[in-house]
């Protein structure tokens, strides 16, 4: 890819991990983290680390495209108001975490007077598509897509970025993708929770690998099932508490919304509250799953919270 810098805020487990990508494709990347260790670590591996968002900004030429990889809601509007007087027209602002599609609407609005460009991305794949190529669904202007587009190539698989729609249309559409994402994991649990109560002895590595090869349900989730099983295979040092939630919240809001029936998302919705309540074995798999693919935080067994 072109030799052009991009800033990258956020360095937490998705962020460091896009960094690291972005390296290998040949991108230059300026990075900056509350946690000034997270900067030292990537630039040994050779970004250039920023001490402050106003040296980020200063550090990266016009237009600037920077890549914001911070938790959503006020964290994003935060970084946004600080960076804002050190922004130029033609400058684009790339949210690449799970944003409300109505605040990328807004903060895209509020942009615009001063001529800058707000760009809202889905980013699927978890650290490990982070790291070898993410699915990436952009909203926003046509034009700061393009002008951005270098580093979606980039970082994305082959094939796996578009621009989806204006702005909020790639939040909106990642929204719709974590709620059919709550059905896959919660039906992968129950299935494995009938095999763990099964009259036979059965091997659940061995059932997961052998699905993954021409069975209808082949997919990244049943070999992170197995890989999970492979490690521990009753899944006894976890609890089935089950994190996470607001992007499926905003579906089930969404649906109920727009008069769309969403039975098997808001069900599995309801049971991961529910597996905060009562620990089960379905529970158990799709903590596991998550771990597995975003590296996300279980409950292990005698810890709370």
């Amino acid at each position: 890819m072109e030799s052009k810098r991009y800033g990258v805020i956020g360095l937490g487990r998705m962020g460091g991990s896009l960094v690291r990508n972005l390296h290998r494709a040949g991108g230059q990347a300026v990075v900056y983290d509350l946690n000034p260790e997270a900067v030292a670590e990537l630039v040994a591996e050779g970004s250039v680390g920023a001490p402050t968002l106003r040296v980020l900004a200063e550090q990266i030429p016009s237009p600037r495209v920077i890549w914001i990889m911070v938790p959503a809601g006020d964290p994003v509007d935060a970084v946004i108001a600080e960076l804002r007087p050190m922004l130029t027209a033609g400058d684009v602002l790339i949210d690449g975490g799970n944003s409300h599609y109505q605040d990328s609407i807004r903060r895209a609005r509020e942009l615009e007077g001063a001529g800058v460009h707000y760009l809202d991305c889905g980013s699927s794949g978890g650290m490990e598509g982070a790291l070898n190529g993410l699915c990436l669904m952009v909203g926003g202007d046509r034009a700061a897509f393009e002008l951005a587009e270098p580093l979606f190539r980039a970082i994305a698989q082959q094939d796996g970025y578009a621009h989806v729609g204006p702005s909020g249309a790639g939040h909106y559409v990642k929204m719709v993708h974590n709620a059919i994402e709550y059905g896959m994991l919660q039906a992968i649990g129950e299935g494995f929770e009938l095999i763990e109560a099964a009259p036979f002895q059965l091997d659940k590595t061995q059932i997961a690998g052998l699905w993954n090869h021409g069975s209808v349900i082949r997919s990244w989730l049943i070999e992170l099932a197995g890989r999970a099983f492979a490690q521990d295979p009753h899944l006894g040092q976890i609890t089935g508490a089950v994190g996470g939630g607001s992007t499926g919240s905003w579906a089930v809001e969404e649906a109920w919304k727009r008069g769309v029936p969403l039975p098997t998302i808001a069900m599995s919705y309801a049971l991961r509250l529910a597996s905060r309540q009562e620990d089960t074995f379905a529970g158990k798999v799709v903590s596991a799953l998550r771990r597995e693919f975003g590296g996300h935080s279980v409950q292990e067994k005698g810890k709370v919270g």
